[in-house]
């Protein structure tokens, strides 16, 4: 079995993370490769990791000349299946697929029509264009039942929806800073304190405001807190200058772009996600591992993954009443959040294996490639 996956390159937040624990997995089962078309962060990582990658440059996201280079690599690789990720890879499959016979499957990992929500030329031109491009596939991969209902909802067929949950390799070994050190690294007066923690990209799909809201609801019942906000985005500005007007400023820290994930998974108590939108987060999986119990909006595949009160708390998107109740509550018991965070590890130790999101998406290819060659 030989299995080419195509990506943008450009990628930084859960489909990177995705591709890079799925990639440990299917090492052991079969022959796969990726092919990006931006030789940026992603790829390094997947050098630093043995994975087989290599880069087709594309000048822009017009540039087609990589279809041809593609079409050449597929024929002489004799690849089975073509597995797409993203915007910018089905694309370009819209165009491959002309020139080769090979299956096509891509994995849906976010609400495509919130993907560019931040940017109104984006969303009416590329928004329009994925969904053009989803519409020529066959098969798709979806990472939540929740997205399958929702491509089913939208009109594509039931039949050819697979489910697989994201998996992540918890026997693997990462170096993280201790938290004295994190906090010495990014000027956080943060030793003594309860710390709050949210990981993700500045966008509105992400609604750091009903973070920041939380935030404050909390802090005028305790000060001995600080929140941390991993990422960057076009909304930094707006969002520093929210907390400015709620005048929370002094006990939430905007870090930016986050490259130690697990230091920062460390520093933090309780791990936040305050998503309009997901699919099943990898923030949260990196949370599990590092032990750290999720307060999260009710999204995605989340309901699968945390039982209520034992490994975290679900609330519905916006909530901000019911968000700041189960943060304070509990930011006041060290233990339940040990012993949460304990839960929430076994939890994605026994349903969320890197190995086993592998070992799903090897049955998925086989079951293509065979009915592939029955011409169904």
């Amino acid at each position: 079995m030989k299995v080419l996956h195509l990506i943008s390159g450009g990628d930084t937040g859960g489909a990177k993370t995705h591709i890079l624990s799925l990639f440990k997995g299917l090492d052991k089962l079969i022959d796969a490769k990726i092919i990006c078309f931006i030789k940026d962060s992603f790829y390094y990582e997947c050098l630093k990791e043995g994975i087989n990658i290599e880069v087709f440059e594309q000048k822009g996201r017009s540039d087609l000349s990589v279809v041809s280079r593609l079409s050449e690599e597929i024929k002489v690789e004799k690849y089975d299946i073509i597995h797409c990720h993203g915007a910018r890879a089905n694309f370009i499959a819209l165009f491959l697929r002309f020139k080769v016979k090979t299956p096509f499957i891509t994995t849906v990992h976010s609400d495509y029509k919130l993907d560019f929500k931040d940017n109104i030329y984006k969303r009416i031109v590329f928004t329009n264009l994925n969904l053009f491009a989803l519409k020529r596939f066959k098969h798709f991969i979806a990472v939540s039942d929740t997205f399958k209902d929702m491509l089913i909802q939208r009109g594509f067929k039931e039949n050819n929806i697979y489910t697989v949950y994201n998996g992540i390799d918890l026997e693997q070994e990462v170096e993280y800073s201790t938290k004295r050190d994190f906090f010495k690294k990014y000027n956080i007066p943060g030793e003594g304190k309860t710390v709050v923690g949210i990981m993700a990209r500045l966008d509105e799909v992400k609604d750091h405001e009903t973070f920041l809201k939380m935030a404050k609801n909390v802090l005028e019942k305790r000060d001995n807190i600080i929140f941390l906000i991993a990422g960057d985005g076009s909304r930094r500005e707006k969002l520093e200058s929210m907390a400015k007007e709620l005048n929370i400023q002094d006990n939430v820290y905007f870090l930016g772009y986050i490259t130690d994930v697990y230091s920062f998974l460390n520093a933090i108590d309780i791990n936040t996600l305050t998503s309009l939108s997901e699919s099943f987060p990898y923030a949260i999986l990196e949370g599990a591992y590092m032990k750290k119990p999720i307060v999260s909006t009710r999204v995605g595949g989340l309901v699968n993954l945390i039982d209520e009160g034992i490994n975290g708390h679900l609330v519905a998107v916006g909530d901000v009443e019911s968000l700041s109740k189960n943060i304070y509550e509990l930011s006041l018991d060290d233990e339940k959040i040990k012993s949460m965070g304990e839960e929430l590890y076994k939890k994605v130790e026994e349903n969320y294996s890197a190995d086993k999101m592998a070992e799903n998406h090897v049955e998925i290819y086989e079951k293509i490639k065979n009915n592939s060659k029955k011409g169904e």
